[in-house]
């Protein structure tokens, strides 16, 4: 049996070098490189399980966290996670505002209840989490956005009543060291302006540089969507006009969030109310100039922008993923129906992503999806 076994061996051995014009064998897996190195650890305290409120991925390994306590970061994709709060706070979860530009350069912005919504602290780390700065600056609430490690802009919320909402424009050019008033539409304010109308409820601002923003909400007003445009760096605000969907004009009318995946191309929705729940989706591809409507509605849903043509929407049923901006859209249903515990998700491509569930007791998980949302695993159970 043996002496057989070694004709059968030598065989294979001779057919193999008598080959012509044979490819090299591909020992090494598709997927990953045998030596991949590890994740190195992170210089800060590991933290076990942390029960998460918010999520930020950067890609696949790298991502941000907040807890009701914490902030904290993983590089090995949700696996491991380290406390990297900064040494003075004590409270984060909803009540503190955030921005991760890179896996560096992040801002928290924490409210002076005290002295609420004329002050507020933020911390800024330029390390990774490693190293704080703190800097009191003249708001509370506000929604932080960074173009760069310097150049940024801050929404300020000033106080909701009766359908309005007072906000302040501030940008800085220092990595927030020092915030600059651009635009006030408090009518107590001595500076006061009115191209930004107080009312509406003002959800975001996102900016393309530092000339050019758009703020947007909801007003009540059937029909009619809440946006506006600055050129100016925030002086003066104007209304866009947006194409509306089929039946909108008796509908209240939200726009939920705009981003920009590049220079020239920006992603909007829009969510339209009223005895259905649709959102709609516009693109731009010349910097925010227009916005056109894509073809599908798509049944309720939280989004999530990628890239200039893939998005992911999530509506509590099944994922709906496109791949050319919006014009034709797959649906993915899921092996797990999240349904009312859906808190909220970030994908990092149409692969990869993750879902915050809050059950009603309060625990909160963490899933991990590598099938663009068909099946999940429990990262943090």
């Amino acid at each position: 049996m043996k002496h057989l076994l070694l004709f059968v061996i030598l065989s294979i051995l001779l057919t193999a070098c008598g080959a012509q014009n044979a490819e090299p064998a591909n020992l090494i897996p598709d997927t990953e490189t045998l030596d991949t190195p590890l994740p190195a650890e992170i210089n800060a305290p590991l933290i076990e399980s942390p029960s998460l409120v918010k999520i930020y991925f950067l890609n696949e390994r790298d991502g941000w966290g907040v807890t009701e306590t914490q902030i904290v970061r993983t590089n090995d994709g949700g696996i491991t996670w380290y406390n990297v709060t900064p040494p003075e706070v004590t409270e984060t979860g909803y009540s503190v505002d955030w921005f991760v530009l890179d896996n560096t350069h992040v801002w928290l912005q924490q409210p002076d209840f005290e002295n609420y919504p004329n002050s507020g602290f933020q911390f800024r780390t330029t390390d990774g989490g490693i190293n704080w700065s703190k800097t009191a600056v003249p708001f509370s609430s506000a929604k932080i956005q960074f173009l760069t490690a310097n150049n940024g802009w801050a929404l300020a919320d000033l106080g909701v009543g009766a359908g309005s909402n007072a906000v302040a424009v501030y940008q800085t050019n220092d990595g927030g060291a020092s915030w600059n008033l651009k635009y006030i539409n408090d009518p107590n304010h001595a500076s006061a302006a009115e191209s930004l109308p107080l009312g509406g409820l003002k959800y975001g601002l996102t900016p393309l540089d530092m000339q050019i923003a758009w703020i947007y909400g909801v007003v009540y007003a059937p029909g009619t969507p809440y946006l506006f445009r600055t050129d100016d760096s925030g002086a003066t605000w104007t209304p866009v006009t947006l194409p509306l969907p089929q039946g909108a004009e008796n509908s209240e009318l939200t726009i939920e969030q705009i981003k920009f995946t590049s220079s020239t191309n920006g992603f909007m929705a829009m969510r339209s109310t009223s005895e259905e729940i649709k959102l709609a989706v516009y693109v731009s591809t010349d910097a925010g100039n227009t916005w056109s409507l894509t073809p599908t509605l798509i049944p309720g849903g939280s989004a999530d922008f990628l890239s200039a043509n893939e998005m992911i929407i999530y509506n509590r049923e099944q994922f709906y993923v496109t791949r050319d901006a919006a014009r034709t859209w797959s649906i993915v249903p899921p092996d797990i129906l999240f349904g009312d515990i859906f808190s909220s998700m970030d994908f990092v491509n149409t692969s990869s992503g993750y879902v915050i569930t809050q059950d009603p007791t309060n625990h909160r998980s963490l899933y991990r999806t590598s099938d663009g949302g068909a099946t999940w695993f429990p990262v943090i159970p």
